[in-house]
């Protein structure tokens, strides 16, 4: 009796919970690095400053002290308009610059997991994943682990710097906001989503050889239909 595709194994728990804790990481990602909202003013300091995020700042009648023009920088602009040009240097330190690497490949990383981990969730191309599946868990439980990595890295420096005075002017007048916190929430989720996804690979790597038998008996040698 020869196995049906109706007969594979389907997705481990530990794949279906990793999977879950990805998606979630990766929409508390998603919003981390889209909204601007990682430092954030006091309402009752009356800054000129408002809130910023990767790629985004906003001030309410903010003049730059070291531009010799009296120009007043009002609203919330993509960093690399042309609204902030002549402040750009000022406004994207290296070490931002920095951050903003490590949170946007830790972004693909993310989504290429998801991506991974969803094609062995619905076990498409079957035959591919029952084959290699050990492999690909292993591959979605790097860019995890990897990703965890980066977010920690990013949250670190940028915690650690946003308190400069040579940055955002009157830094006491500052708090970290909830960009920053679903940033280091992603960074929590991401790792634990990899230890799920490493013991699907290693219960994967173990049944390998049993995979690769399931999927030759679902391609019988036609030579040997009628014969006994």
């Amino acid at each position: 009796m020869t196995a049906g595709k109706q007969d594979y194994p389907k997705a481990s728990n530990a794949l279906v919970f990793g999977g879950m804790l990805t998606f979630i990481a990766g929409m508390m990602l998603l919003m981390a690095f889209a909204s601007p909202y990682w430092i954030q003013s006091y309402q009752e300091t009356f800054s000129n400053f408002k809130h910023m995020g990767l790629w985004e700042y906003c001030f309410e009648q903010f003049r730059y002290p070291y531009y010799q023009f009296p120009k007043l920088f009002d609203g919330c602009h993509y960093v690399f308009s042309q609204e902030y040009y002549v402040i750009r240097e000022w406004l994207l330190p290296g070490w931002l610059m920095v951050v903003q690497a490590f949170v946007t490949l830790a972004l693909i990383l993310s989504f290429t997991s998801q991506s991974i981990i969803a094609l062995e969730l619905v076990r498409w191309p079957l035959e591919f994943v029952l084959t290699y599946e050990w492999f690909l868990s292993g591959i979605a439980f790097l860019c995890n682990a990897i990703t965890a990595a980066f977010l920690f890295l990013a949250v670190t420096i940028f915690g650690g710097e946003c308190w400069r005075r040579d940055w955002i002017m009157y830094p006491n007048f500052n708090y970290l906001s909830w960009s920053y916190g679903f940033a280091v929430l992603s960074m929590f989720c991401h790792g634990f989503s990899a230890l799920f996804v490493y013991l699907d690979a290693r219960k994967n790597w173990i049944m390998r050889k049993e995979s690769q038998n399931l999927v030759a008996q679902m391609h019988p040698n036609p030579g040997r239909n009628g014969f006994v």
